[in-house]
């Protein structure tokens, strides 16, 4: 009723297992379609997706009884804490292009191995050097995307910076949503630069 058409559902628990995601996954894509809506499964910590494992083995699933890739919510920044990686991330991010390239909706929170979020500038308002670290994956992550047949479809790509209440920020650095604000811009300069390069190869 609301006009929305993109819906972002984190499924399951930790201790949900592969089989019981799969189900889940199922019914709600066949709820989705009932509604006119696109749900996505979001990767997300103390889900069923809480690790590139189980995130594989749920997208594998669903293909083989569904024959069709299973919309993703890709939020790197969790995969990247557990399995501790070092810049530039990618080459253990990026290993499944095909579901990179299904998906439509991103939540791009900087991040680093240790923290699955970081400061986007410093305490002067200059970027962090986490940042910096972080933004040739983000650009590559886009170039993946972008070489899919993507005519006609949407990509949302959220500048998430959570706050000190939830945990994700620390009360001594900047505050939230002025680190999303900045955020924002530096991801829209971003796709802007990289779709237009990729329009112009076209």
């Amino acid at each position: 009723e609301a006009g929305t058409r993109h819906i972002n559902v984190q499924l399951g628990d930790h201790d949900t297992t592969t089989s019981d995601a799969i189900r889940m996954a199922l019914r709600l894509m066949h709820e989705g379609r009932a509604l006119g809506v696109e749900p996505a499964v979001e990767v997300h910590r103390d889900t069923c997706t809480e690790t590139p494992e189980k995130t594989y083995a749920l997208a594998d699933g669903y293909l083989r009884i569904a024959g069709e890739l299973l919309p993703l919510t890709w939020d790197f920044s969790h995969i990247a804490v557990v399995k501790h990686l070092a810049p530039p991330f990618w080459d253990r991010l990026l290993i499944r292009p095909n579901l990179i390239q299904r998906a439509s909706q991103f939540h791009f929170r900087p991040f680093n191995g240790h923290h699955c979020q970081v400061c986007v500038t410093d305490l002067r308002g200059r970027r962090s050097p986490e940042l910096t670290d972080w933004l040739p994956f983000v650009k590559k992550c886009l170039q993946v995307w972008l070489q899919g047949n993507q005519a006609g479809r949407e990509i949302f790509l959220v500048p998430e910076m959570g706050p000190a209440s939830s945990g994700y920020n620390l009360q001594q650095l900047p505050d939230s949503w002025h680190q999303a604000v900045r955020l924002r811009a530096i991801l829209d300069q971003t796709w802007k630069e990289l779709a237009g390069s990729n329009s112009h190869r076209k």
